[in-house]
């Protein structure tokens, strides 16, 4: 096969599916792994793909734009409660935990009651609610976001190194296969990303809006976190994680 056929194959499957992995390609076009990854990179220079570890995804799918908190907060109201509810459930006495900014993370902190805990927050917010509650609350430093009401940045990163945490409840804006957990912003990114190798058990809390969608930044793979959701659209993500569906 020439290698602009090639090319046409690779885009007209992306378009179809959304991502393809560079071992799917490898099968479909019976041709060597290295020579789908020089098909790759090179459509990626065109500006033809978005060009992610072991494969790719359509330019459409990357999302590249934050809503705030405010309309976030808004949707899958009845879901993301069901979602805190089970997390809570989850956090015992004695636990030092790291819980991220964010919509759902948010309803988590509402249902909380178990104050024999060390919390630690990169939201202001959450910091305001559990000190309410009595629970004893650190707020990491840096650089306040407006857009998503969380603490960023270098010194955001340095505060986080500090702490050793038995278990982590992160938000996240893209849960997919090949790209795993995703965030459009780079700062907020690696925040969470930190906060996962921090972690002894991290959890991912996010409705099925978030599945099979990506964002700009990765910040951590499928199998590092446990996720839990209202509904799972895709049952192969339990190929590759645990997963608790909380309304089935």
């Amino acid at each position: 096969m020439l290698t602009e056929e090639r090319y046409h194959e690779i885009l007209d499957l992306l378009n179809s599916k959304g991502a393809v992995t560079v071992v799917e390609l490898t099968k479909l076009l019976k041709t060597s792994e290295s020579t789908i990854r020089r098909d790759l990179n090179a459509l990626a220079k065109l500006g033809k793909l978005n060009k992610v570890h072991g494969g790719a995804t359509a330019l459409e799918r990357v999302m590249q734009d934050e809503e705030d908190m405010q309309v976030k907060s808004q949707r899958f109201q009845r879901e993301k409660e069901e979602i805190a509810q089970y997390a809570a459930s989850l956090i015992r006495d004695g636990d030092f935990i790291y819980i991220d900014a964010g919509s759902t993370t948010d309803k988590l902190v509402d249902v909380i009651n178990n104050i024999n805990v060390t919390y630690v927050t990169n939201g202001i917010i959450h910091a305001r609610k559990l000190t309410q509650k009595g629970c004893k609350v650190y707020v990491i430093g840096g650089q306040f976001k407006p857009v998503t009401e969380a603490i960023i940045g270098a010194q955001a990163l340095k505060c986080i190194e500090t702490f050793n945490f038995t278990k982590c409840f992160l938000g996240t804006n893209g849960i997919d296969k090949i790209c795993g957990y995703t965030t459009p912003d780079v700062e907020e990114g690696l925040v969470k990303a930190e906060a996962i190798k921090r972690s002894f058990v991290s959890f991912i809390l996010a409705d099925h809006s978030k599945f099979d969608a990506v964002s700009a930044t990765v910040f951590g793979k499928l199998r590092q976190a446990c996720i839990i959701t209202d509904e799972l659209p895709d049952e192969s993500y339990r190929d590759i994680t645990v997963v608790k569906e909380v309304l089935k």
